[in-house]
């Protein structure tokens, strides 16, 4: 449990993640664009991902290059500060980011250390077009303008990025259709895709996430990834234009870590046969208390987390979390008193661990079914043993 909730505050930072300073030769791309006096080249740099947990997602920020000033400069949206408050703000979403300038030295120096790739997108611009999104920029940066509340799916580094080019620009400018038309794909289903190799922190996130990530996205929404912000963007038009250069290669990233042993499924197996064999081969009766209590008392802190991250946060990804049906946060109660009306509690409870099945199969918000599976076939047997128990006492009255 102290691992899922780890990975889940992890994420938090993962998609607004802001590269250290660490000094380097500049790396610059050349790419023809057509001749102006702003002496100004914009572009947009993609990160790609890495093997540690804040870099699962990557990071996108936009470069300018000022010739009239002599400034190589990156706008990095993904930037916090770590102060006394930060913890308290962190957990309860009030954390604030802000729009950093830093010398683009400064901001690749990271990737470089981290053998991360990294990508950059020459806008094919005019002068004027160029000066109206530089001055967008500047204007972000300023003291009174550049913090903003931070959501790492529906408001992060690339989302802000992302609203940059029509707002700056002109309404008419359209990204490329990155997502197939025919088909339906989630936060949920993408955030999976990325953490594929990374079971432990899928898992934790996975429960951590409540409803609102099993909406089916946009065009525009699957934009909080700089993978696809890059690619809508290779192929967006204004006013019939096209405004980018093909994406070039800067940085050539190593290849991340392949696919391990799915640890949650192991673990969850493992506590399903103990608890099953315990409660069902009568010389195993302690074992089955043991693993009952345990279980009853990590669901019932699960519930509560995942009732805090609903209700005490401002999380907008954490509400409406349905995990509350089958991580009952009563159990935690139920470990250190039975009820009189204990027989109940486990009909109810096994009833809503239907209901979160049924809430799966209509994909109002989907489960990692293949590793909860056993954990949830687990409950079931301590709440039909409670009930049994509680039926047997009555009947001997």
């Amino acid at each position: 449990m102290i691992r899922q909730v780890f990975s889940f505050f992890c994420l938090l930072l993962t998609l607004g993640f802001s590269a250290k300073a660490v000094d380097t030769t500049a790396v610059t791309a050349s790419v023809a664009v057509p001749s102006d006096t702003s002496r100004l080249r914009v572009s947009l740099v993609t990160c790609g991902v890495g093997d540690e947990l804040y870099a699962s997602f990557g990071h996108t920020a936009i470069r300018v290059i000022d010739s009239n000033r002599g400034m190589d400069y990156a706008f990095n949206y993904g930037t916090f500060s770590f102060d006394e408050d930060f913890y308290p703000k962190f957990i309860r979403g009030k954390l604030l980011y802000y729009v950093n300038t830093e010398g683009y030295n400064s901001f690749i120096g990271s990737y470089v250390y981290e053998r991360r790739s990294v990508e950059e997108q020459v806008l094919l611009l005019s002068g004027e077009q160029k000066r109206k999104l530089y001055d967008f920029l500047l204007e972000n940066a300023l003291p009174e303008n550049k913090f903003y509340k931070y959501d790492f799916l529906f408001d992060n580094c690339a989302t802000r990025i992302r609203d940059v080019f029509p707002r700056s620009l002109d309404t008419a400018f359209t990204f490329a259709q990155v997502l197939p038309k025919n088909e339906s794909i989630t936060f949920r289903d993408m955030i999976d895709h990325y953490l594929r190799n990374k079971h432990w922190e899928r898992f934790g996130i996975d429960l951590a996430l409540g409803s609102p990530v099993d909406a089916v996205m946009s065009n525009a929404d699957v934009m909080f990834l700089p993978d696809y912000l890059r690619d809508g963007l290779e192929g967006a038009t204004l006013n019939g234009q096209k405004v980018s250069g093909p994406a070039v290669l800067l940085l050539d990233g190593s290849k991340q870590t392949e696919g391990t042993l799915n640890g949650p499924l192991v673990l969850t197996a493992v506590i399903a046969l103990l608890t099953i064999l315990g409660l069902t081969v009568p010389k195993l009766n302690k074992l089955g208390k043991v693993m009952s209590s345990i279980l009853l008392f990590v669901t019932g802190l699960l519930g509560w987390f995942f009732l805090f991250m609903w209700l005490g946060t401002d999380h907008q990804s954490c509400q409406n979390n349905f995990n509350v049906l089958w991580a009952l946060p009563t159990n935690l109660f139920l470990v250190f008193r039975k009820p009189k009306g204990a027989g109940k509690y486990a009909v109810i409870a096994m009833a809503l661990i239907g209901v979160s099945l049924l809430l799966h199969i209509l994909k109002i918000q989907e489960l990692p079914l293949l590793e909860l599976g056993p954990l949830l076939l687990s409950l079931v047997f301590i709440y039909g043993t409670i009930y049994k128990r509680s039926k047997a006492v009555a009947n001997n009255r």
